[in-house]
């Protein structure tokens, strides 16, 4: 059967690069299943995460990808990982009621325990992260007009789910793409942006109190029911980029990028990336940006 491959270079050294372009190389995963989180530790240490219960683990800077086995999950999707740490790491899967779901392991993947089901049959989450080891948070689509946002504070031992009086209101179908994991940023030790989309408009979601509160700002992005943001990234508390498009249109989206220099209040209209956008990371030069459809 023929495998999938990795992209490597936006996993571990190659994005290091201070190249005036990323260097890419392609890495057999030795799975078939489509692949859309990604999680890089360190050069050497990545986690990657997909369809039909997938994670893969490589602790050779992808040379070699070991598939992990989470029991019972052949049906689920996992659509983001987050690695805390070398051994540490949290994989989210999708879909409606208890189809989304957080596990944590502890012993590099040897062992998992399952964390959060999602027990309300109209919630369905997209994404987390996490600002260290104890603090992180995850979103679902939008119920009745009002924001699901959970967050952890003890390593996901428990989630609570934000007061909907700290929340602003959501839109008639506003959720945040499950495309890969990455439409939440997070910076320093209490800062996060989430980016929406699926309704009238595209906008982001602001805390500064590590999601205790939440604002929301305007985007120039293009929304519907197939069209918003897709992932954000900050490279400090103030300069972050927003990118996405229309995944049933992929190639008809233009301007298709926005950036902030207020820490989210703004954002302007980038002109000239064009096309269906799913990712957007800072190099940690800090002076390059790396983005793919």
């Amino acid at each position: 059967m023929k495998t999938l491959t990795l992209v490597a270079a936006a996993l571990a050294a190659g994005w290091l690069a201070a190249s005036p372009g990323p260097h890419w190389s392609l890495q057999t995963s030795g799975v078939t299943a489509r692949l859309r989180g990604v999680s890089a530790v360190t050069n050497e240490v990545v986690w990657a995460s997909g369809a039909a219960g997938t994670v893969l683990r490589t602790a050779d800077g992808g040379a070699t990808w070991q598939a992990l086995t989470i029991p019972g999950t052949q049906a689920l999707d996992f659509r983001d990982v987050d690695a805390v740490s070398e051994r540490t790491a949290y994989a989210l899967s999708i879909g409606a009621g208890p189809l989304s779901r957080i596990y944590k392991t502890s012993d590099a993947g040897a062992h998992w325990d399952l964390q959060f089901t999602n027990a309300d049959p109209r919630a369905f989450f997209d994404a987390m992260a996490f600002w260290d080891t104890d603090h992180g948070l995850a979103i679902s689509d939008s119920v009745d007009g009002t924001f699901v946002i959970i967050t952890t504070s003890n390593g996901g031992r428990t989630w609570t789910r934000v007061p909907l009086e700290t929340l602003p209101p959501a839109l008639p179908n506003e959720g945040a793409f499950a495309g890969s994991g990455t439409n939440i940023a997070v910076f320093g030790r209490d800062r996060a942006w989430i980016g929406t989309g699926a309704s009238t408009r595209s906008r982001v979601l602001r805390t500064l109190d590590g999601g205790r509160t939440w604002t929301i700002a305007e985007t120039p992005f293009a929304s519907s029911a197939s069209a918003g943001i897709f992932s954000i990234a900050f490279r400090d508390s103030r300069h972050g980029l927003i990118v996405g498009g229309d995944y049933r249109k992929e190639r008809d989206a233009v301007d298709n990028g926005a950036a902030t220099m207020d820490g989210g209040l703004t954002w302007t209209s980038l002109k000239g990336l064009g096309g269906f956008r799913s990712v957007v990371a800072y190099a940690p030069d800090s002076s390059q940006t790396t983005q793919r459809s």
